[in-house]
């Protein structure tokens, strides 16, 4: 079923450059408007302003009245059209939405019960179709405990894992929570069936050549393709040019681990630690088993903006009415290192829904429905 959301409802978004952080804040604000009467903030900051987040949460909540925040930093932020890349900044979206609609939940670190203890009541009053979560790249099990999430509160989620070069703030401030920030897990916020929602995912990477099968391995070693050693079959799949050179493959071929089941032939792509040229295996940023399908990946600009382009017309075509607000979440290596500016995936997202109220971040990593993601981005609408 498709319902909207009452006429009440309501996004404001803006974002604003600065190195002080009152100043930026001020700015910021000055740019979001009126939100008297919101009920939920969202905050991302870049890594130049990550260590005042206690102090910008303590101020947003005193000075807009409202008492929920949920976000975290990244090397970038975004707001509506505009895009703050590698400099200080933050961008804040203030939403107004049913009271019942959503419940924040504190960093989850070791397991769910901090989850079962402050929204348990609430899941098993409403049920939730979908969770905001940032995650703390530095966690163990970051992967686990996102599956675990999913599966046990039975929910879909979307985000990304945190990226900075200094703190590693995970904002979810309840009206009741004495410390707004915290860090070491997963955060965020679930949101009740009755508030309607659309998801889509675009990869950053295409795949140049045939699925294949790990026939040999040693945790996350590649040691034999289809039978052969693995680096031969890589440098087949990569062509002649990049196989004459292998220091060219750095940053822009990866691995590609297709996941059982997808009906879209998703896939995860996974980042090249290491090549043994006399060995002949290949390394790379996952566990990998025997018997497992593999492929091979390029970072392709052009590549990348037409999957872009198919996943927000396939978005378009489910979504009816016209979106209220909007959360998107890129690879720290999309951006301007991929499409040339910051704000290109933006451009494209406005193109195709218009000037909507719409806030995120560049991550190290992705988050949709159970799983981590890399080179993608995570695009999801409020109706």
């Amino acid at each position: 079923m498709t319902v909207t959301l009452d006429s009440d409802t309501r996004f404001h978004a803006a974002c604003a450059a600065g190195a002080e952080w009152g100043p930026a804040v001020k700015a910021c604000l000055d740019r979001l408007g009126p939100v008297a009467g919101c009920n939920l903030g969202f905050l991302y900051l870049t890594d130049g302003l990550a260590d005042h987040a206690t102090s910008i949460v303590t101020l947003l909540r005193g000075v807009t009245g409202i008492r929920h925040w949920v976000g975290t930093a990244g090397i970038g932020v975004m707001a509506n059209g505009e895009a703050l890349f590698d400099e200080p900044g933050l961008a804040i979206m203030a939403a107004r939405l049913p009271e019942d609609s959503f419940r924040l939940f504190p960093t989850l670190t070791d397991g769910l019960e901090p989850l079962r203890g402050s929204a348990g009541g609430w899941l098993d009053k409403h049920g939730a179709a979908l969770a905001l979560v940032h995650v703390d790249p530095h966690h163990a099990d970051m992967a686990g405990l996102v599956a675990r999430l999913s599966e046990e509160a039975g929910v879909f989620l979307v985000g990304g894992l945190t990226a900075s070069r200094g703190e590693f703030p995970q904002i979810a401030a309840g009206a009741e929570d004495a410390d707004p920030v915290t860090e070491g897990g997963v955060s965020g916020v679930l949101f009740a069936p009755n508030l309607p929602v659309a998801t889509a995912l675009t990869q950053g990477c295409r795949p140049i050549g045939p699925t294949r099968t790990v026939t040999a391995s040693d945790d996350n070693v590649i040691l034999e393709i289809d039978g052969r050693p693995a680096l031969d079959v890589f440098k087949e799949d990569i062509g002649p040019e990049l196989a004459a050179d292998l220091r060219q493959v750095a940053g822009l071929i990866c691995a590609g681990l297709p996941i059982a089941g997808s009906d879209t032939q998703d896939y995860l792509v996974r980042d090249l630690i290491a090549i043994d040229p006399r060995a002949g295996w290949i390394s790379i940023a996952e566990r990998v088993t025997t018997g497992q399908p593999v492929m091979f990946t390029r970072r392709d600009p052009e590549t990348a903006a037409a999957d872009m382009r198919r996943m927000l017309d396939s978005l378009k075509k489910r979504v009816k009415a016209t979106p209220k607000g909007a959360v998107y979440v890129s690879c720290i290596a999309r951006g301007p290192g991929l499409f040339g500016a910051a704000n290109a995936e933006l451009s494209m997202i406005r193109d195709t829904f218009g000037d909507i109220p719409l806030t995120g971040f560049f991550a190290s990593g992705e988050v949709s429905h159970n799983r981590l993601y890399g080179y993608t981005g995570v695009l999801t609408l409020f109706l």
